[in-house]
């Protein structure tokens, strides 16, 4: 028997047993529920411990070339305070790391986010409406700049929304539900192609091992 069998068998099984939870919750889902958590959070803390800490802390700290790095115990006693959740009477501590990579988070990020969901969609919006040449091009530019307006003149509040705005409100929660039922949509499909790889792999990876070929 090859290792290669019994990692289709222990596949198979774990994987019926989490689609057994269409029926009722019960043992076997609970089991490869908490399997996948605790190999899931196994794999991550080796991971961060091999490509994380020892690469950009203890290499810094005691570099190859000899040496010690004093400044890198700060960044160290940071992330001890971090640990320190897991004691009450020192949790406190953790704020500080806690307080340090939130604002250092939210500082790098900003300009990111400031560019990719704000000056580029106000860029991409801004546009001629016969760019493009070609009447394809006309109506799909008309359709993005009413629904932009639309859409803003929705989430315009200190007017009612009757009339001429009430108009343009309704065009503009029409625009925002077809781009939420898209994006659900797009979600949904990318669960369904993995429903379907997972069902191909029993049919005929799984199947196969008991002399069932379809």
């Amino acid at each position: 028997m090859s290792w290669t069998f019994v990692g289709i068998w222990l596949g198979a099984l774990l994987s019926l047993s989490l689609y057994s939870f269409l029926y009722k919750d019960n043992p076997f889902y609970k089991f490869a529920e908490h399997l996948f958590v605790g190999m899931s959070a196994g794999y991550w803390v080796i991971y961060n411990i091999k490509n994380v800490l020892i690469p950009n802390w203890w290499n810094n700290l005691v570099p190859a070339e000899g040496g010690f790095q004093p400044i890198w115990l700060i960044p160290g006693t940071l992330a001890l305070f971090m640990l320190l959740r897991i004691v009450p009477k020192l949790s406190s501590l953790s704020r500080m790391s806690l307080s340090l990579i939130v604002g250092t988070g939210a500082g790098l990020s900003l300009t990111a986010m400031l560019q990719t969901n704000a000056l580029a969609q106000v860029n991409g919006t801004i546009i001629a409406l016969g760019q493009g040449g070609d009447l394809l091009s006309w109506i799909s530019n008309i359709i993005i700049v009413t629904g932009v307006v639309c859409g803003l003149v929705y989430f315009f509040f200190s007017k009612a929304h009757t009339g001429v705005v009430g108009g343009a409100a309704n065009i503009g929660i029409t625009i925002l539900m077809v781009a939420f039922g898209a994006s659900f949509g797009y979600t949904v499909m990318a669960r369904i192609s993995l429903l379907i790889g997972q069902t191909q792999f029993l049919l005929f990876e799984w199947l196969p091992t008991m002399g069932i070929h379809l």
